[in-house]
């Protein structure tokens, strides 16, 4: 095992990820987040280096956490062996086995491979895939016209919001995804249209892959089209700081999934994995709606 920790190194790494698209994404996008600040405090482990096998994107073992945490305890892997993978979840200083935690990635064997890790060391791990998207480059601004007559603005999420996207959100609900949200907030970049008392009424926010996530319109304001708006709106604002334009739809989500091919996204071939561990002495104390 190898914590990188060169700048030099780092840099390097990203441009290398590049060349493994798609299935490279999260942790690719994680690694740019490394290389622009670190805002969330990750850093990367690999079996080897420069020739590497297998990387994996982590908190820092001297940042906060929260053993409940499954939102922030989060783990990104790419691999270009599969069993260069597994050595490295066998490892017994690569994961924290000891608290909840998720872990993402776009490769067909990740579920297998981490499942069997995980029953050795007596955890359970739930599995959810998505439909893994990307987005052609954006040569023209969002057409804002809809928003011509005020109140209605188009703006960013605050901290202040974060309560109202934790009782929106279907994976939210829960203590630690109220901090989460906030976190990302405070992190990373976000789009919201406001009505006139400046509450949020359509968001979307991006998570510590650099990967588009929480777009959510009120049902009042349905049909508006401030979900394409809010859409393209974050999808410019990380283009022009030179992130991938990603995200992840489920397959039952029709209305998402239409609003996706209007704007010509791209359905990759591979499909997003994010699987949530847990530990026997914790099984009974996450939020339901958190697994």
């Amino acid at each position: 095992m190898l914590v990188l920790r060169c700048y030099t190194k780092l840099l390097t790494l990203e441009k290398m990820l590049r060349s493994h698209f798609p299935e490279s994404l999260k942790v690719y996008g994680a690694v740019m987040n490394i290389n622009r600040g670190n805002p969330f405090q990750k850093e990367v482990v690999l079996d080897s280096w420069p020739d590497f096998k297998a990387v994996i994107t982590r908190r820092q073992k001297e940042a906060e956490t929260d053993n409940l945490d499954h939102y922030t305890n989060a783990y990104a892997v790419f691999y270009k062996d599969v069993r260069a993978y597994q050595r490295l979840l066998e490892e017994c200083d690569v994961i924290n086995w000891d608290q909840v935690f998720q872990i993402q990635g776009l490769q067909s064997e990740l579920y297998d491979v981490s499942k069997a890790v995980a029953n050795s060391k007596q955890l359970d791990v739930k599995l959810t895939s998505f439909k893994a998207i990307r987005l052609p480059p954006l040569s023209a601004p969002p057409d804002t016209s809809l928003l011509k007559s005020s109140p209605p603005r188009l703006t960013h999420l605050s901290v202040a919001d974060a309560d109202l996207l934790n009782r929106t959100w279907s994976r939210g609900g829960n203590e630690q995804c109220l901090r989460y949200i906030a976190n990302l907030i405070s992190c990373f970049p976000s789009v919201c249209v406001r009505d006139d008392e400046g509450n949020p009424v359509s968001w979307s926010m991006t998570d510590q892959f650099a990967t588009m996530c929480h777009s959510y319109t009120l049902p009042e304001h349905h049909r508006k089209g401030y979900s394409r708006l809010v859409s393209l709106t974050l999808a410019r604002k990380l283009q022009s700081r030179g992130f991938p334009l990603q995200g992840n739809v489920l397959d039952d989500n029709t209305a998402s999934i239409s609003l996706l091919k209007s704007i010509h996204a791209e359905f990759l071939p591979c499909r997003f994995h994010r699987l949530i561990l847990t530990p026997v002495a914790f099984s009974g104390q996450v939020h339901p709606l958190a697994q």
